[in-house]
């Protein structure tokens, strides 16, 4: 059995391991500008998976289950497999965006589906390049076939209904990690309705991360959401964003801080948005 290790891993040490034969190295960057820049540029051996594709089941309608709900776990499996992925690989992934454009919600995903050797790479491609890890445009080919099954997600989920039953509970919370100008309802650049979920309290993704953009250290992430939790167990403590994306850099935050990862409401604000749901604003709370 493999040791445990850091959900989160330094450039440097991904350099000194790059050539172990478990590795696999993924690019989770989302947007058509990040597809591009894989395609001209990409740590030496990544492999890149899409979130719309590949790390979503993605509907007609966004007010059932969000901008990017999760793929059914078989879809997953398949996805795992063909990027050579099995039960003994020690999985890295990153993004351009420290992290949280879709590295976190891989790492979810892949914890979710039982598996504990996977680590986010602090500071993504940029930090990894400055290191001196090296960069090319070749195609990968997984070195070795992969094959990864599971049945269901085992990390803990909420639904939209249970966070509009919990979401004024004193026993609970609900927190979100958009932007505050996002929750605020002064500016919303993707969905359709400014605003939050009444009840919900902005802790957002970005605080995670230091000036130079990468995660604070275990003992202050731990420091800052024991003060924020004021001791509610961590199973009743419901995390969400815009797409359930970025929520999952907050889980990822939680993990390293050594604190149980909570409940992760995928829907978030794209769903509820769209569901005829209460609106909070600055000026109403």
């Amino acid at each position: 059995m493999k040791q445990k290790i850091s959900p989160i891993i330094k450039p440097e040490e991904l350099i000194s391991l790059r050539q172990a034969e478990d590795i696999v190295l993924i690019d989770a960057s989302a947007g058509k500008v990040s597809q591009d820049r894989y395609k001209q540029q990409h740590l030496d051996g990544a492999q890149y998976v899409d979130l719309d594709t590949q790390l979503a089941n993605v509907g007609p309608d966004a007010a059932k289950g969000g901008r990017h709900p999760l793929p059914l776990p078989e879809q997953f499996s398949k996805t795992l497999s063909k990027l050579g992925i099995s039960a003994d690989s020690h999985v890295v992934v990153y993004d351009d965006k420290n992290g949280a454009n879709a590295a976190s919600r891989f790492w979810w995903m892949l914890r979710s589906a039982g598996h504990e050797h996977v680590q986010v790479l602090d500071g993504g491609f940029d930090a990894a390049v400055k290191a001196g890890f090296p960069v090319n445009a070749d195609t990968v080919i997984p070195a070795k076939p992969g094959s990864y099954l599971f049945e269901k997600w085992l990390l803990p989920l909420a639904d939209m209904d249970e966070v509009e039953t919990l979401r004024f509970d004193k026993d609970h919370i609900v927190v979100d990690v958009r932007d505050q100008v996002r929750y605020d309802g002064i500016k919303e650049p993707i969905d359709l309705i400014a605003g939050h979920i009444p009840g919900a309290v902005n802790i957002p993704f970005f605080s995670n991360l230091d000036a130079t953009g990468s995660f604070l250290s275990a003992q202050e992430l731990n420091k800052k959401y024991t003060e924020a939790f004021k001791g509610i167990d961590p199973e009743n403590i419901i995390v969400h964003c815009g797409s359930g994306v970025t929520a999952c850099h907050t889980l990822l935050a939680l993990d390293q801080a050594g604190i149980e990862i909570p409940k992760l409401y995928v829907g978030s604000w794209s769903e509820w948005s769209r569901n005829d749901k209460p609106i909070g604003k600055k000026e109403n709370g």
